[in-house]
């Protein structure tokens, strides 16, 4: 038996990517990381045996576990203390609404002694970068995951912070008031498919396809964007004074495209945090979710886990 080895799952609005992780040395245990797509709108049990199928196919790379001992970065809603899926009125895994997944997913699992963790998946990506990635270093840093909605989570020193005077309330970005609406309206793929279509009147299916037609309305589109970004973010670096912002998701591989834009206007306002884009993705988030099996971070992180 070898109970320092954990296993680290990423759940994403559409994929499920998990790996067998060392719980010392946090690297990942090679050939033992799967994927798959997964239909979000999909019955419960369905979603659960799809999941299911990957996670056994990591816990069949190590046999001699008795304890198997499961890490999960899952995006919000979610009830991280209970493990309680809370999707409703979000497009995604609405059939999981009021499910307790240590409960129901272990009749899917090959196993019979579960322990189950859960943090949001922004929060593992930020706990992973600060663990393994470009903000090892770094004591104090802000990460932040680009794509399907608008992530984040502000690290001092290894350890997430979702309150203090320099932290926005729970800790995370995606929630709080921009122009209209909120920061995820318009940092988020949804934004630049419904910006791309307001001035082409073309349909697009996501960034990387404004990236490649590379026209008039593509520029238009991603110096908005940079506008925006630098606007909502320059009070929350001068409050919480980052030493590195992270960036993460899919948006980010076009950060070619907005970030030299982002760092001009936040010189303007005496802001010259450095900015650089994780080379860990995926890995960066299994890696933190791992990370909740290490006693001494889980003692400092279990009773103030960000809700959502």
């Amino acid at each position: 038996m070898n109970q320092n080895i954990v296993i680290g799952v990423d759940v994403g609005g559409s994929h499920i990517i998990c790996s067998a992780i060392d719980a010392k040395t946090l690297q990942v245990i090679p050939q033992t990381t799967f994927s798959s797509k997964i239909n979000n709108k999909a019955s419960k049990n369905d979603v659960l045996k799809n999941w299911a199928i990957v996670i056994n196919k990591t816990i069949k790379c190590l046999p001699n576990i008795e304890k198997i001992s499961i890490g999960f970065a899952m995006p919000g809603p979610f009830q991280y203390k209970s493990g309680i899926a809370m999707f409703e009125n979000n497009d995604k895994y609405e059939n999981l609404y009021n499910v307790s997944l240590p409960n129901e997913l272990p009749k899917f699992l090959e196993g019979n002694n579960f322990e189950f963790r859960f943090l949001n998946d922004a929060t593992s990506f930020g706990v992973g970068v600060a663990c393994m990635g470009k903000a090892k270093e770094s004591e104090k840093v802000i990460a932040i995951t680009l794509g399907t909605g608008f992530g984040s989570c502000f690290i001092k020193n290894g350890i997430p912070q979702v309150k203090g005077i320099n932290v926005p309330e729970g800790g995370c970005l995606w929630d709080k008031s921009f122009k209209n609406g909120i920061a995820d309206d318009f940092f988020s793929t949804r934004w630049f498919v419904k910006r791309y279509f307001e001035l082409s009147g073309v349909q697009v299916d996501g960034v990387k396809e404004i990236v490649s037609l590379n026209n008039e309305f593509s520029t238009i589109v991603f110096s908005e964007f940079s506008n925006n970004l630098a606007k909502f973010l320059s009070p929350v670096i001068n409050d919480y004074k980052p030493n590195v912002i992270v960036l993460g998701g899919n948006i980010s591989n076009a950060s070619d495209k907005f970030m030299p834009e982002v760092k001009k206007l936040l010189k303007k306002e005496n802001l010259d945090t450095d900015f650089v884009v994780s080379n860990l993705m995926e890995e960066a988030a299994i890696i933190g979710s791992a990370k909740l099996f290490d006693t001494d971070f889980w003692e400092k992180i279990k009773n103030d886990l960000p809700l959502s």
